[in-house]
């Protein structure tokens, strides 16, 4: 095993933009056994392709994945604190979770793991067996992370690094070759705190460092393609693309790297947004997260949010959505028009 490679590689990925960087073992992830009773309990919602044996089995052994592997390297780069918003948000605006503020992480760091695997290749002389990933693939990639020595697993069920907080990427790069790994960050710096559990208008965090993606605001308002549970609308506030309440909440966040850049308004008008068209929605999303949501989706929560901003200047705009192509718009346009109506008496 070669120190003085893996070294090389930890700087290589911090000249091209990543802040963390460490390397683990393909072996079992330490906490295989919580993810498969999470999934056997239903906490995954609709998320049938977590639950399938391929998913499973590949999570519980990366070599599924590369047979070849025999290291992992683990690389964290970072995304906007959602406190560093340029402007504070107005009344009958809306929350966009901060991972969205930019370009696609999807499309952005793919290129970034190409040029660390060119670059490993080019160190040894000869092409590497790799297979990378961020958020794309079968792996537990925050345990993996945890055992690679970038942070540990907060009560959040968010990867937490002393030093840069949780607001970063996870991404991944499985190699045939063998490096030195890390050391493991095996303590529990959360301690007694309990801030985020608290904070979680929907109940959202289980106990044992998961949570139920069933009432978890950003499973609801991403992942979530249907309809959104009547007795949950009232606690999603103002969210309408993900949320950041637990993150924003963790006193480790204080350390968060300073990332403020913006590419769209992270608190836009509601009524206006009410109103997109689906081309509007596709030009003015293109490359960004939230289209992961689709026009549908994110007027949806659009129009839960009008409802519980509660402002009567917004009927006029969600009268005109009860006419809307979709009828999933339509449905919750109705919600937030008896909400506000209900109000007024």
């Amino acid at each position: 095993m070669s120190k003085e490679l893996a070294k090389k590689i930890k700087a290589e990925a911090l000249r091209l933009g990543f802040t963390l960087a460490g390397i683990t073992t393909p072996e079992t992830p330490p906490h295989i056994s919580t993810y498969q009773n999470w999934l056997d309990a239903g906490r995954h919602g609709s998320m049938t392709y977590l639950e399938n044996e391929r998913a499973r089995s590949r999570r519980n052994n990366p070599r599924l994945i590369l047979p070849e592997c025999q290291s992992i390297l683990l690389l964290a780069v970072p995304y906007p604190d959602p406190k560093t918003a340029t402007a504070k948000p107005e009344q009958g605006t809306g929350k966009v979770a901060s991972y969205a503020w930019n370009e696609d992480y999807h499309l952005l760091l793919p290129e970034k793991m190409k040029a660390i695997v060119t670059f490993i290749e080019g160190e040894e002389g000869h092409s590497i067996p790799n297979r990378w990933y961020t958020d794309t693939g079968p792996i537990l990639e925050r345990d993996l992370a945890q055992r690679a020595g970038l942070g540990w697993i907060g009560k959040n069920t968010c990867l937490i690094n002393p030093q840069h907080g949780s607001y970063f990427f996870l991404a991944e790069i499985l190699l045939g070759i063998e490096l030195p790994s890390d050391e493991a960050i095996n303590a529990d710096h959360c301690g007694t705190c309990t801030r985020c559990i608290e904070a979680c208008p929907t109940q959202a965090i289980l106990p044992n460092r998961t949570l139920d993606a069933n009432r978890c605001i950003s499973y609801l308002t991403i992942e979530n393609k249907g309809e959104i549970a009547e007795e949950l609308r009232p606690k999603i506030g103002a969210w309408i693309f993900g949320c950041d309440i637990c993150q924003m909440i963790c006193p480790w966040n204080r350390f968060a790297s300073p990332v403020t850049e913006a590419k769209i308004d992270p608190h836009p008008n509601l009524i206006t947004e009410l109103d997109l068209t689906p081309q509007e929605f596709n030009k003015k999303f293109k490359n960004n997260p939230v289209k992961r949501a689709k026009r549908r989706g994110y007027l949806r929560n659009v129009a839960v949010a009008l409802g519980n901003v509660g402002d009567p200047a917004a009927i006029p705009a969600l009268e005109k959505a009860l006419n809307d192509i979709e009828p999933l718009v339509r449905d919750h346009a109705r919600w937030a028009l008896d909400r506000i109506k209900s109000k007024r008496i």
